[in-house]
C-alpha cells in the first residue's frame, strides 16, 4: 500500500485512456472527487471533460472506463455511472489492510518534517484593556493555524506584537493618574489587566461627561451654528465632532496627549508609570493565554519596533520604489496595483503605522530566515495588508512571495457589537467562566461521572467548556462574521465540540471493556458493514485533509471534519455491535476501527488546542 489511492486511480484512468481511445495527454487534467454521499463508491471520476478526446458521450465514457478499472485494478470492485460521474467503489480488502497497517499510527495524519519555516502572528493586543471576545477569535484562529502547518511539516514560530504605546494607553494611565488614588489590582481584587482595563472605561466616562458639559458652552453653540452646513440633528453633529473636540479643546484630550509626549520624550516619571501599568496588564495576559492553551515563541513590542522601517523607507527612495514630495513626506504610488499612493514617512521624517510593520517584517526575517509569514488580523485591516505586500513585493524583500493577511470578521454576541471604550466587550476571562459553568448546568442532567472526585469532575467541565468555546468559534470559516452563543456552543447534540468529545468518549469507553482483547484476529475480517465503510474512507480522508487546511490557512476545514467523523462513529456505535459481534475477528476489527477513529479526533482536535476528556 505504498501508492495513494487518488495516484493510482488517476494513473489507472490514464492508461485506460490510452487503451480504450489512444489518448496519450500527459498534461490531460483527470477531475478525481470523493463520491457523494446518496451513492455507491468512495471516488468519482469525472468524465464530461474526456468526451472531446474520446468522441463519446460522457455516461458511454464512465461505463467502458468503468469496466476497464475494475478489470485492471485490484482495488477497485464495482462502478457506477451517474449521467457524467464514474463512481468507484474500492474492495473491502482495500479498506480492511489500509485500517490495520496505517490508519492506527499514532503519527497518522502529520506530514514529513521539512525545513521550511513560517512566522504565525496572532493575538497582538493593546496594553490598555484586558483580552476579550474578538482577541480569542484571532488567537484561536492563529494558534490552531499554527498547529495545522506543523502538522503539515513546517518549521512554526509564534509571535505577537503588542501595542505597548500610543494614546488608548496613554488613556489609561491618565484615568488612573487622576481617579486611581494610588490602587492596586491585588489590593482591590481585581485582575490586573481587567483593572487597568477599568482605568481605559474610566477615562471615556469622564471625557462624555466633559464633552457634554461642553457643548452647553458658548464656543460650542459657535461651532454648532458655523460648522454644520448639512443640518445634522445636534446630537449626530456632536458625535461626528468628537475626535475634533478630542484633539482641539478637550483639556483631557491634551493631557492624555501631554503624556504620550512625555513618553515620547522618555520622562522618567512617565516611564515609570508606563512600564508599571502595562507590567499589570503583561501579568493578566499570561494568566488568560495559560487558561486559553497558547503560548509564543517571541514577543515584539511597538514601543521597540514603531522607529523601524525608516532605512527601508531610504532604500525604497533609492531604488526609485519610493518618491520624495516638496515637504519632504515620503510616498509610494501603488495606483498601477489598482490601490492608492501611500505615505511612508510624514514630512518631519516621522513614522507610520506602515513603517514599522515594513520594518517588523524585515525583523522576523532576521530574526527567524522565515520564507512565510501568517498575519491574524481582522477584516477592517484588509486593505493596509494589501498595501504592505505590494511595497514588500516592489522593495524585493527575500520573503514578499511567502505573506499571508489571516483575514477574520468581528463577532458579535446575541444582544450585539461590542464597544472596549464603553465597557460593553465581554472579556476573554469571563467568557471562559460562562462556557464552563454552563458546560456544569449541562452535566448535572447526566451522572457518568459520579464515581470520579470533585477534582476530576472539574478537570472535565473545564475540558468541555473550553471545547464549546473552541470549536464554536474555529468551526465558522475565518472570513466570516460570527455571533457566538454559549449555550448553544455546550449542546451535546449540535454541530459541537462537546458533541466531538462525547464520540471521542466511546472509543475510549469500549476499550475500557475489552482490555485484553487479541486485536491480531482483526485480519481475518473479510466483509465491512457500510459504516464500517464509511468511517474507514473518511479517515483515509483525514492526512490530505489536513495539509489542505494548512495550506488554505483555514482550521474550520479541521473542525468540520471532526464533526463528521464524530457523526460517523455515533452512526456505526448505533448500527453495530462491537463487543458482541457475531465473531472474534469482528470484535477485533471494530475495536481496531474504534481505536483509529479516536485516535484521529484526538489528533483533529489537538489541533484546535482541544483536549479530550477520558470520561464525560
Amino acid at each position: 500500500m505504498t501508492q495513494q489511492l487518488p495516484d493510482l486511480l488517476t494513473a489507472g484512468v490514464r492508461d485506460g485512456l490510452q487503451a480504450l481511445y489512444q489518448v496519450t495527454d500527459p498534461n490531460l487534467d483527470i477531475t478525481l472527487q470523493s463520491t457523494r454521499k446518496e451513492f455507491d463508491g468512495e471516488f468519482t471520476i469525472v468524465t464530461f471533460p474526456l468526451t472531446r478526446l474520446a468522441k463519446k458521450k460522457p455516461e458511454q465514457i464512465g461505463a467502458e472506463l468503468g469496466q476497464y478499472l475494475k478489470t485492471e485494478l485490484e482495488e477497485v470492485s464495482d462502478y457506477n455511472v451517474i449521467k457524467g460521474f464514474l463512481n468507484l467503489v474500492i474492495t473491502d480488502r482495500y479498506w480492511i489492510e489500509f485500517l490495520l497497517q496505517q490508519a492506527q499510527a499514532t503519527d497518522f495524519g502529520r506530514s514529513p518534517k521539512t525545513d521550511e519555516r513560517v512566522v504565525v502572528e496572532f493575538s497582538s493586543p493593546n496594553t490598555n484593556k484586558p483580552l476579550h471576545l474578538g482577541h480569542v477569535r484571532n488567537i484561536l484562529l492563529g494558534w490552531s493555524t499554527s498547529q495545522l502547518l506543523e502538522a503539515a511539516g513546517f518549521d512554526v514560530k509564534r509571535v505577537q506584537i503588542i501595542n505597548d504605546r500610543g494614546i488608548a494607553i496613554c488613556k489609561s494611565m491618565l484615568a488612573w493618574q487622576r481617579y486611581g488614588e494610588e490602587a492596586t489590582p491585588a489590593g482591590k481584587g481585581v485582575k490586573p489587566d481587567h483593572f487597568v482595563g477599568q482605568f481605559y472605561v474610566l477615562f471615556e466616562q469622564r471625557f462624555q461627561e466633559e464633552y457634554a458639559d461642553w457643548q452647553q458652552t458658548t464656543t460650542a453653540k459657535t461651532i454648532l451654528q458655523d460648522k454644520n452646513p448639512k443640518q445634522l440633528p445636534e446630537e449626530a453633529f456632536w458625535k461626528a465632532y468628537k475626535n475634533t473636540y478630542f484633539n482641539t479643546y478637550s483639556a483631557l484630550g491634551g493631557a492624555a496627549k501631554d503624556m504620550l509626549l512625555r513618553w515620547e520624550d522618555k520622562d522618567p516619571d512617565t516611564i515609570t508609570l508606563w512600564k508599571r501599568m502595562n507590567g499589570w496588564v503583561y501579568e493578566g495576559f499570561t494568566e488568560t493565554y495559560r487558561r486559553l492553551g497558547v503560548s509564543f515563541d517571541k514577543l515584539y513590542y511597538e514601543s521597540d519596533t514603531y522607529l523601524l522601517g525608516k532605512d527601508m523607507a531610504q532604500a525604497g527612495l533609492e531604488k526609485g520604489v519610493f518618491y520624495q514630495k516638496e515637504d519632504g513626506s515620503v510616498f509610494v504610488d501603488l495606483t498601477d496595483a489598482k490601490l492608492d499612493e501611500k505615505a511612508i514617512l510624514r514630512s518631519d521624517g516621522t513614522s507610520l503605522y506602515i513603517t514599522q510593520d515594513l520594518g517588523t517584517a524585515r525583523l522576523r526575517y532576521d530574526d527567524f530566515g522565515a520564507t512565510r509569514m501568517v498575519y491574524t488580523v481582522g477584516d477592517e485591516q484588509n486593505y493596509h495588508f494589501q498595501v504592505l505586500f505590494e511595497i514588500l513585493k516592489r522593495l524585493e524583500e527575500p520573503y514578499a512571495a511567502g505573506l499571508y493577511h489571516l483575514s477574520y470578521g468581528m463577532v458579535d454576541l446575541p444582544t450585539g457589537k461590542m464597544k472596549s471604550r464603553e465597557g460593553t466587550v465581554v472579556d476573554a476571562d469571563d467568557l471562559m467562566d460562562e462556557v464552563i459553568q454552563e458546560a456544569y448546568n449541562s452535566s448535572l442532567e447526566r451522572d457518568a461521572t459520579s464515581e470520579l472526585s470533585a477534582d476530576e469532575r472539574r478537570e472535565i467541565i473545564r475540558m468541555i467548556g473550553m471545547a464549546a468555546l473552541k470549536f464554536q468559534i474555529i468551526k465558522v470559516g475565518p472570513q466570516k462574521r460570527m455571533t457566538f452563543d454559549p449555550k448553544e456552543s455546550v449542546d451535546l447534540q449540535g454541530q459541537t465540540g462537546p458533541y466531538v468529545q462525547n464520540a471521542y468518549v466511546r472509543t475510549r469507553a469500549v476499550w475500557r471493556k475489552a482490555p485484553d482483547t487479541d486485536l491480531a484476529a482483526a485480519a481475518d475480517y473479510q466483509q465491512l458493514e457500510p459504516t464500517e465503510r464509511e468511517l474507514i474512507s473518511q479517515l483515509y480522508a483525514y492526512p490530505a485533509l489536513v495539509r489542505d487546511a494548512a495550506t488554505q490557512y483555514d482550521p474550520s476545514q479541521v473542525a468540520m471534519y471532526c464533526y463528521e467523523l464524530a457523526k460517523g462513529l455515533h452512526k456505526f456505535w448505533h448500527d453495530v455491535s462491537i463487543l458482541n459481534a457475531d465473531s472474534p475477528a469482528a470484535v477485533a476489527f471494530r475495536l481496531s476501527l474504534c481505536r483509529a477513529v479516536g485516535n484521529v479526533l484526538k489528533h483533529g482536535m489537538g489541533l484546535l488546542g482541544i483536549e479530550m476528556p477520558e470520561r464525560m
